[in-house]
């Protein structure tokens, strides 16, 4: 069974070891959306305590990690181009798989269950940004009906930002 959870903070370690795998995988894709310096231990202990940090288990283990938001994020309000969500909206960042889960469609399978949880909280649009090199990931979320809406600017680097708007019931 697949189900996307609250992470707790025993959970940290296989929550970093994810990260880190993924850190790995894209440097092998031959780019690098996230730092040694973030996503980190502190930044998904921060995550954990403030509800944001979620994990993917598959049949009780641990597969993934992923920051879920409903409060929304301060660079999307400078978009080049426009949202087709409205606020308010959920956020999805830090979204790695365990490399041994990899190439089963569970990336796939954490966007519709992090889509039944927004919708589950009565909010109807998904917002995501990713590298403009990360085509892996711009692969999975078209593939999940996700559109391209624009450029956002975070940290100093162009990003490419996707939306999607929850308009059925699950």
């Amino acid at each position: 069974m697949n189900e996307i959870e609250l992470a707790h903070v025993n959970d940290v370690d296989r929550c970093l070891e994810i990260i880190d795998s993924g850190k790995k995988f894209q440097n092998d894709q031959g780019f690098t959306e996230w730092t040694d310096d973030y996503p980190n231990r502190e930044s998904i202990l921060e995550d954990i305590l403030a509800n944001k940090g979620f994990v993917l288990r598959v049949d009780g283990i641990i597969a993934g990690y992923l920051r879920i938001d409903f409060t929304g994020m301060p660079y999307y309000k400078e978009i080049l181009g426009d949202w087709h969500t409205e606020e308010p909206y959920a956020t999805v960042h830090s979204f790695a798989i365990a490399e041994e889960y990899r190439n089963q469609g569970l990336a796939s399978i954490a966007l519709e269950l992090v889509e039944r949880l927004t919708y589950a909280c009565q909010i109807y649009g998904v917002r995501l940004d990713t590298a403009l090199e990360n085509e892996r990931m711009k692969h999975i979320l078209k593939k999940n009906n996700y559109q391209i809406c624009g450029k956002v600017n975070f940290k100093g680097a162009d990003r490419v930002a996707f939306d999607k708007v929850l308009k059925e019931k699950f």
